[in-house]
């Protein structure tokens, strides 16, 4: 669990650290043929090159598919980098036969990180987890409602991380929740609420390049635009581990000022004639304000444990905003 304070990460959010900071946007889930992609992963990269994102890791299952051939061959330094990143994909199966899917994704990784196994569902992710950090890249938690594998419980009780995904473009991941498990929105707000500081990551999980549609998982469909005073891989993963970046599967952001007083939201405006609510949340999932302003402002009253801001567009397109703890965590 991290033990930075509210203002700590607010003031982050505000500069980025020292120096300028920019606004990048990138994918941090992507898979290629070295694992179960359909393309190569060239093609992969220069997919998103051409739609104008800033940055993609390809995390391929169990491979660490090699990054400085295409940055050279894609020769976009400061506009556009592939990092290295791997999808740690674990099993685990309890004394009834049931098999349980734990994946996490390591980003800005130097070398392949072999499954670490374990005796639970919890220590598995705890040994995946420690065995991420060692090699100092940075674990984000994937699709905790695939195959209904983790729970609320064991994302509580792991340590040591600081991501996981609260929303998975493929189509399969139950991102909503059902049948009384809590979508992946639900459970974090039910960490923050427990004083577990994580932060919502948006990713696609793309497999699918050659053909598109719904029921593929296709790239472009959830994304992070992280505030980094540099596009090298380092200042990337440590941006995203501290926290300084939005999440989103459409809406843009302007700008994200918080302060001790107060969170604005700014929204880039739409041509078309699409409209814009911004939620401001609060402990357990309570709505603490909800407003069609532009910019959108939330004044702080101290009561508050933690807030934390969804934008939603008219046509259903989202962003999230990272939690802001107005006080001493609990």
């Amino acid at each position: 669990m991290r033990t930075v304070t509210g203002l700590v990460v607010a003031l982050m959010l505000i500069t980025g650290g020292p120096g300028r900071a920019e606004w990048y946007k990138g994918n941090t889930h992507t898979h290629t043929i070295n694992s179960d992609g359909d393309s190569a992963p060239d093609a992969v990269a220069r997919w998103y090159k051409e739609h104008r994102y800033n940055f993609v890791v390809l995390s391929d299952h169990n491979y660490l598919t090699p990054v400085d051939g295409l940055n050279k061959a894609l020769a976009a330094p400061g506009k556009f980098l592939v990092v290295g990143g791997e999808e740690v994909s674990d099993r685990f199966r309890d004394k009834s036969g049931r098999g349980f899917s734990i994946h996490l994704n390591a980003v800005n990784l130097g070398r392949v990180i072999p499954p670490a196994g374990g005796g639970s569902v919890t220590e598995v992710l705890q040994n995946n987890v420690d065995a991420i950090n060692a090699t100092g890249a940075v674990a984000h938690i994937n699709h905790p409602n695939f195959g209904w594998s983790l729970t609320f419980e064991d994302l509580l009780a792991v340590k040591n991380y600081n991501l996981y995904e609260i929303y998975n473009g493929h189509p399969a991941v139950n991102n909503a929740g059902g049948g009384g498990v809590p979508g992946t929105e639900a459970m974090w707000d039910s960490l923050l609420t427990r004083g577990k500081l994580v932060f919502g990551i948006a990713s696609d999980d793309a497999h699918s390049f050659k053909k598109f549609s719904p029921d593929l998982s296709n790239p472009g469909r959830g994304w992070v635009v992280v505030r980094a005073n540099a596009l090298d891989s380092d200042a990337i993963a440590r941006a995203l581990d501290r926290g300084d970046f939005y999440s989103s599967t459409g809406v843009e952001l302007e700008d994200l000022i918080i302060t001790d007083k107060r969170i604005t939201v700014k929204i880039e405006p739409d041509r078309s004639s699409t409209r814009f609510t911004t939620f401001f949340i609060g402990t357990g999932g309570t709505v603490l304000k909800a407003t069609g302003d532009n910019p959108a402002v939330y004044d702080i009253t101290g009561k508050e444990l933690y807030v934390r801001a969804r934008i939603e567009d008219s046509n259903g397109r989202k962003a999230w905003t990272q939690p802001f703890y107005t006080g001493a965590r609990r």
